[in-house]
């Protein structure tokens, strides 16, 4: 979802609930962060940030150097294939593709999905997103805030009560229980 699209999505569901009523809402009060401000300002966050983007160009080079060794192979191939006999070409052909599988399975290692890049900013930031929770739902019981919205964020909610959770009286109405 686009930053844009985002933002609309917020406005809207502001709307949404200013028009649906106080009362429908519960009586609840809602707030709103900015948690891309909130972390740029927390000295923790800037540094996990650098740590992330140091071991990032570390990874990187590392990707990189073994893509430079496939290369290197492949040009000392192109230059010796008419010298060489046919098993040494299966030979030389192997070796590269099995550098250029090396280069590719180090990149899935460091930067896949569950990589060790996700694994770490995860290990860095999760204590530091934890935090903030805490803070936010701190500060929501003493004002009486029952939703917490991210203004920056396509997910949105960071907190709410337990009060103005109707996913119970959803169940019910589709005729299941819990």
């Amino acid at each position: 979802m686009s930053r844009l699209a985002s933002k609309i999505l917020f406005v809207v569901a502001m709307l949404a609930f200013s028009a649906s009523g106080y009362a429908q809402f519960g009586g609840g009060k809602v707030a709103v962060i900015d948690l891309e401000y909130i972390l740029k300002n927390m000295p923790m966050y800037e540094s996990a940030n650098e740590q992330v983007k140091q071991i990032t160009k570390k990874w990187q080079t590392e990707v990189e150097q073994k893509h430079e060794e496939a290369r290197m192979l492949q040009k000392n191939y192109q230059t010796e294939v008419v010298f060489l006999s046919d098993e040494m070409k299966k030979a030389k052909e192997k070796e590269i593709l099995a550098k250029e599988k090396e280069a590719n399975d180090l990149g899935r290692k460091y930067f896949g999905p569950e990589g060790e890049l996700f694994k770490k900013k995860e290990s860095l930031m999760k204590p530091i997103q934890d935090e903030v929770y805490v803070a936010v739902k701190d500060i929501a019981d003493l004002k009486g805030y029952t939703l917490v919205l991210d203004k920056t964020s396509t997910v949105g909610v960071i907190y709410y009560s337990a009060k103005v959770d109707i996913s119970d009286d959803v169940l019910g109405k589709l005729g299941y229980t819990k």
